[in-house]
């Protein structure tokens, strides 16, 4: 599946940016938390193993891994994107019956940042890239029972339909096909609410304003 890896999504709470090196070190001591490990289905892993898991899904047609950096931190100058960096959210192709279906998921770990509509426009804008650049049609999101912020941000706010509840795997699972109203909506995202922006992992280029990264 063709992406792009070297733009960014620009919003006006968040910039999406691609999941490089640079980001390895924060994402890694976000994963120490237990807590967040049980929400997110993650095992622990060594900051060696970390690099080298964001090596392949940088290469990986089948997975996009976008950070999440909050764009007025970001917007200040000098700032890096590591002191930006507050989440990630990903898209996964995994369905070999249907290329057009994609499961979306989002991560908030600075506790700071939540509740500000945040993972909402994050989500938002990574649906309308799939949309409009990778023609996904259908959009599906599994979600540990006991994780109710995001049970609430994909039901509520983003108008996902669950679909079915998995006991043994502690998951519930939502689904989202974009209608023609959801599909002119989502289209419009970018170039409305949002544009794209070229992308270096050293230099990120938002408004005139530049965020040099460590």
């Amino acid at each position: 599946m063709h992406r792009k890896r070297d733009f960014s999504l620009v919003g006006e709470k968040v910039v999406l940016v691609p999941y490089c090196q640079l980001h390895v070190d924060k994402y890694h001591q976000w994963m120490m938390d237990p807590t967040l490990r049980e929400l997110t289905a993650s095992e622990p892993l060594s900051i060696e193993q970390e690099h080298e898991m964001q090596r392949k899904w940088y290469l990986d047609d089948d997975k996009c891994t976008f950070i999440v950096l909050e764009k007025q931190q970001c917007d200040r100058e000098m700032a890096s994107e590591k002191d930006s960096m507050v989440g990630d959210v990903n898209l996964f192709f995994n369905n070999p019956q249907n290329s057009a279906s994609a499961e979306v998921d989002i991560m908030i770990p600075e506790s700071s940042c939540r509740g500000k509509g945040f993972a909402t426009e994050a989500v938002r804008l990574m649906m309308a890239y799939a949309v409009m650049e990778l023609g996904i049609t259908t959009f599906v999101a599994k979600i540990g029972i006991k994780n109710v912020p995001s049970l609430k941000l994909f039901q509520e706010k983003l108008g996902f339909t669950q679909i079915s509840t998995s006991h043994v795997f502690q998951e519930v699972t939502f689904e989202l096909f974009m209608d023609e109203g959801l599909r002119r909506e989502y289209s419009q995202i970018i170039g409305t609410m949002a544009h794209w922006q070229r992308y270096s992992p050293k230099i990120l280029e938002v408004n005139s304003t530049v965020c040099f990264a460590h």
